[in-house]
């Protein structure tokens, strides 16, 4: 069932097979996999229903300090489902999808010339996970092989060898924000307690087993949850500043004996590439794959990354790309301003200007009505990330090789593990009266290097191919134009590791040191490729899930997915 925190009285202590704490993706996959194998579980979730505001939607507000990435509290929202809630890319069936992959075969690899890289296991021994995962997120089979989706209408790009055509697919947001809420309000095993924010960890004396949770809502009401198991999914930022908060044992917090605990933040940073010229426009009518599409009942979109042999082999960052056709026009810096300036009212004089600006107003800004302009013009929506929400421009247009000219490139970048990027707490409070978290980050020499080598073997796998060639967008210092746009894919503040020296839960992720207490989601990955991770969140929720299950006695295998 699902309960309103503020019905329980102040003081109140709860008893549960195990606690979990968030109710996004990861939570949720954990709750209905417990709940399935006959355990009695709690959900502590910070919001309701809706996106989060007031003082509940302050707690997720973030100090920072460096030039990496800004972090919006909208991308850590606190509501049932997490921020599936706003995931918004656009499926036959639901404007709330989101992007899977898993990741690839080399980003479980250690990498020579990336230190602190390798996962304590393989891609391979993800993949039952993954196919559990794929049915959770309600993304259709479990069917990433290329060779499911190419066929002589819709062929891949022959790069050579060292590039690598990989498919996406698209899940279902509405499961984790009506579908599993429906399911869970009439669930006997799991109890979702909304307005609810785990404070501390409490541990024993030894500090080796948690004992309970205190939990606290906007309004002052407290209550405590005892549970033999407790499970962290409130997010990447989240669940180690709750960590870092239950110090009473443990004065650096809990799993931190040796300072790891925060460090080696990444996040994916979001670039605007370049431009791809074609030799011959017919290459348009060839490259439906890389759009993303409905075929077969499921939703599918091709993208471009660095090859596994050659990133293992070189000690390579990844990257995705991703290519959109565009007028060749659009290439041009002066054109894109002068469209800008016209949509904004910016090239009349006098009262018609002013009159332009009025009338572009009341269509709700210059920017909306330059958006409009740029799709009516080249049948593909602007801004460039609308692209991967929206997406069907191969249909769109019939005579593509007419309509287009260049292909522009929108890049995921692969940040390395780094342990001075990294969370800490502040010395402000938040609405709760914890300390909040600070976030330290900074480009490394590393990461402007991997956008410069893939870039570089882009545009010789094109003239190589004679498909055409790539040119990288700069600035007026002839350097690599660099986002501070971030995916809000946080990883790699708890990560994982075998030794406790280099990580703060072990392979089963379990907090080194404490018998009873897990970390689920992206904070444990030791590295973070430039692919989306929810599919891998959900993967490690589903085996922590089993992990827990083996312990308590219960079937490993039963699955509510």
């Amino acid at each position: 069932m699902i309960v309103e925190s503020s019905a329980l009285p102040a003081g109140k202590t709860l008893q549960f097979d195990v606690c979990v704490v968030g109710s996004g993706p990861a939570g949720l996959t954990l709750a209905r996999e417990l709940g399935a194998g006959g355990l009695q579980v709690c959900v502590l979730e910070s919001g309701n229903f809706q996106p989060s505001e007031g003082a509940t939607r302050s707690l997720s507000e973030l100090a920072s300090e460096g030039n990496f990435v800004q972090v919006n509290p909208d991308n850590r929202n606190r509501r049932f489902g997490g921020n599936s809630g706003f995931w918004g890319v656009h499926r036959t069936d639901t404007t709330n999808g989101v992007r899977l992959i898993p990741y690839l075969p080399s980003d479980f690899e250690r990498r020579e010339g990336v230190p602190f890289s390798g996962w304590p296991f393989s891609r391979s021994y993800l993949d039952p996970w993954y196919a559990r995962a794929q049915a959770i997120l309600g993304a259709g089979p479990y069917a990433y092989d290329l060779k499911n989706w190419v066929t002589p209408e819709t062929p891949p790009l022959p790069l050579g060898d060292r590039y690598q055509t990989v498919m996406f697919m698209f899940g279902n947001g509405e499961m984790f924000t009506q579908v599993y809420r429906d399911e869970l309000e009439q669930s006997r095993n799991v109890t979702v307690y909304l307005s609810s924010n785990a404070l501390e960890l409490e541990t024993d004396a030894s500090g080796q087993v948690v004992e309970r949770v205190r939990v606290g809502t906007v309004h002052g009401v407290q209550y405590t949850v005892q549970a033999k198991y407790f499970l962290l999914a409130a997010g990447g930022i989240e669940n180690t500043h709750l960590l870092m908060l239950s110090d009473k044992v443990h004065k650096n917090g809990l799993g931190n004996h040796h300072d790891v605990l925060g460090r080696y933040f990444m996040d994916h940073p979001i670039a605007e590439g370049g431009h791809i010229y074609p030799k011959d426009r017919r290459i348009f009518e060839r490259t439906a794959l890389y759009d993303k599409r409905a075929v077969g009942g499921a939703t599918v979109m091709g993208g471009l990354v660095l090859s596994d042999d050659l990133v293992v082999k070189e000690s390579l960052l990844n990257l995705t790309s991703w290519i959109f056709p565009r007028p060749k026009w659009a290439a041009r810096e002066d054109s894109m301003k002068a469209l800008r300036r016209f949509a904004r009212g910016r090239s009349f004089g006098g009262g018609v200007g002013e009159a332009w600006s009025d009338f572009t107003s009341a269509l709700g800004g210059g920017g909306a009505v330059f958006d409009g302009i740029y799709n009516k013009l080249t049948g593909v929506p602007f801004p460039f990330w609308s692209n991967l929400a929206e997406g069907d421009w191969h249909a769109k247009q019939q005579q593509k090789h007419r309509a287009y000219g260049v292909f522009e490139v929108l890049h995921l970048l692969e940040q390395a593990p780094d342990p001075e990027n990294r969370l800490v707490l502040a010395e402000e409070r938040d609405a709760l009266g914890r300390r909040k978290a600070k976030l330290i980050t900074r480009w490394r020499d590393i990461d402007k290097r991997a956008i410069d080598v893939g870039q570089k073997i882009l545009d010789e796998e094109l003239r190589a191919k004679k498909l055409g060639h790539f040119e990288p967008h700069r600035t007026k210092d002839d350097d690599l134009i660099w986002s501070s746009l971030g995916a809000s894919h946080h990883m790699g503040t708890a990560r994982m590791h075998a030794n406790p020296r280099q990580g703060v839960v072990d392979e089963d992720c379990k907090v080194h040191g404490v018998h009873n207490l897990f970390v689920a989601g992206s904070a444990t990955f030791p590295t973070g490729s430039s692919l989306n991770p929810t599919l891998t969140i959900c993967a490690l929720s589903a085996r922590i899930a089993d992990h827990v299950k083996l312990k308590l006695g219960r079937s490993q295998n039963v699955s509510m997915a």
